[in-house]
This record gives C-alpha cells, structure tokens and sequence, in this order.
C-alpha cells in the first residue's frame, strides 16, 4: 500500500480506503464488517469512510462496534463522518436535517461519536453545501468541533470551487481552522469538477481530494453489460434512482470497449477503473465499498494494474470513455 498526504496537511491516508454507504447495515453487518476491516487493515488501508446519514446512523454503530472488536491503536486508522442530510429524511424538526447551521453541526458530532464509541473522528465533512446558512456560520461551527478536539481536520463534499474557497477565505481571515479536503465523486464518466473545476484549489489553497464511486455505482464493473442482476446495488429497492444510469446504452458500450484493456492487462474492469482513479496525483485517497471480503481483496488488485498503466494505456481508456464524460 501507499500512502498520500491530505493536500497540504500532513495527514496520510492510504491510497485505497474503504467507505461504508450501502453495505453497511443493509448488507454487511459487524461480523462481516470486522472481517473485511481486519483484511483492509493487514493490506494496510488506514481510511474508513462514513457519514451521520449512511443507514441512518446505523453504519457507524456497526463500524464503531467493529473498530471496538479490532482493538487496533487509534493512531493506526483514520476515520471519517458527514453531516447535512441528518439521521432521517423523513422526521420532521427544521435543525434535523438539510442544514449546515451551529446547532445540528455542533449536535450532530456528538451523536456521531456515541455511535463509534470514539473520543474524535479525524475527518468531518459537510456533506452537502447548504445555500440557507452563512457559510461564515459553518466554517465557525467546523472549526470550533477541530478546536473542541471532536474532530481533527475538516473539508467538504461536493461542494463547488467557490464555495470552498470561500469558506477558505473565512477561515483565513479569522484565523480558524480551515477545510483541507474535498471528497466529490470522481470515475471516467465523471470528471470535469475534478480535473478542471477544482484545478486552481490544488496549489492555491492546499486541497486534498478523498473521491467516492470509482465505479460509477458499479457501471465500469461491467456487472450491468446484460441488464440488472439480482442482489446488485442497482436492484436494490433504496438504489432505484441509480437504475437509469446503470442501464445506459451508451456507457455501458463504452465500458465494452474497456474491456480488451483489462484483459491485457489481467484485470478486472473494476480493477481497471479503480487504478485510473489513482492515477491522478490530486487524489489522496480512492474510497472502494465492497460488501463481501473478496470484493475486497479485488479491489486491492487495482494498485497492482495502475503500476502497469503506461501513457499510452491511458490515451485509449480516455478515447473508449472521454466523449460520455461530464
């Protein structure tokens, strides 16, 4: 394994990491969760990935339960939450959910941490921006849970370039803590707010990228080539809104003709995908979900494909996929 520094701060988090959203709880609970942990961990991932909102709350109790069983040193891992969407879409109370304001942030760490078992998680994100609250009022909320020791470093998901920078600036002229990690969606059909939107963030201010769904929610595995199999994500009842694209003639074309270059290289189209993803020097981490161990030991697979990708490997993944790229 190799590890990546979070932009400019000196945390280092494990090229691959390990996210929780689907499986845990719907499809991985903590026995499986301590298995496919302690195989992340021997393979040496130091990031797990969660959020208040993932199964609602439940995921982090089962990771928190299977960190506790672990019993590894506290500095030997790196986790993670996401506050905006709260515990339940559906429960009404307007500081409950969809908000970023000082009351549900400044709440909303400590159920977290009751549900790891944890003094501190060592990243915090806001989940979402949220266009009704000064992000002033955020940044101050986020970097009072740093200085509380609740969290260790902050950042933000898919927020926009002037949105982070904003927040930045805030932070700058207040001498407050600043965000140093975006984590946004990042695969071959998904790009430009990676490679393009965020571009000037990278020096100017230090950002480090933790990115989600290198698979496309399981498009670039190849697994939908033939339609929707059962027990997939795409058939889940809860994933329903993934379905349209999972199921896209076009993309699922373009991931055919990925095929003869995993095959020359002995990969997995999941593996494929996985390890473009790494290639880019931004990315600080590549969060993969797996919700059986050997989904697991394949996606570590990929570090092994990307050593092998040369220029010229790259130019023709970029011409099979480019064109549906957004």
């Amino acid at each position: 394994m190799r590890y990546r520094r979070l932009g400019r701060a000196g945390l280092q988090v494990s090229e691959l990491s390990l996210g929780s959203w689907v499986t845990y709880h719907n499809q991985v609970d903590v026995d499986a969760a301590v298995e496919m942990m302690a195989a992340a961990l021997d393979a040496g991932i130091n990031f797990f990935d969660n959020a208040e909102a993932y199964a609602g709350g439940h995921s982090e109790q089962v990771m928190g339960q299977a960190l506790k069983r672990l019993g590894k040193p506290r500095l030997d891992y790196v986790v993670s939450t996401k506050f905006f969407w709260g515990l339940d879409r559906s429960e009404p109370g307007t500081n409950r959910r969809n908000t970023l304001n000082r009351k549900y942030l400044l709440q909303a760490i400590d159920g977290s941490l009751q549900r790891f078992g944890l003094d501190f998680v060592d990243l915090v994100y806001c989940h979402r921006p949220d266009p009704h609250t000064p992000i002033e009022e955020t940044v101050w909320a986020m970097s009072d849970m740093i200085t509380r020791g609740k969290a260790l470093y902050w950042g933000t998901s898919e927020w926009s370039a002037g949105e982070i920078r904003a927040a930045w600036d805030i932070a700058e002229r207040h001498h407050l803590h600043k965000p140093v990690v975006e984590q946004p969606q990042y695969h071959l059909f998904h790009r430009s707010r990676v490679e393009q939107e965020y571009a000037r963030l990278y020096d100017d201010i230090g950002l480090g990228l933790t990115t989600w769904s290198p698979l496309a929610s399981g498009l670039l595995s190849g697994k939908y080539l033939n339609g929707v199999p059962e027990g997939s994500r795409g058939a889940m009842e809860t994933m329903s809104f993934l379905r349209e694209g999972l199921t896209d003639p076009a993309k699922n074309a373009a991931v055919a003709r990925l095929q003869p270059i995993a095959d020359e290289l002995g990969a997995t189209l999941a593996q494929l995908a996985i390890a473009w993803a790494t290639k880019n020097p931004r990315v600080s981490s590549v969060i993969t979900g797996a919700s059986k161990a050997e989904q697991l030991q394949s996606n570590l697979g990929a570090l092994a494909v990307a050593d092998r990708l040369t220029p010229e490997l790259m130019a023709r993944i970029d011409e099979a996929t480019k064109a549906l790229a957004k």
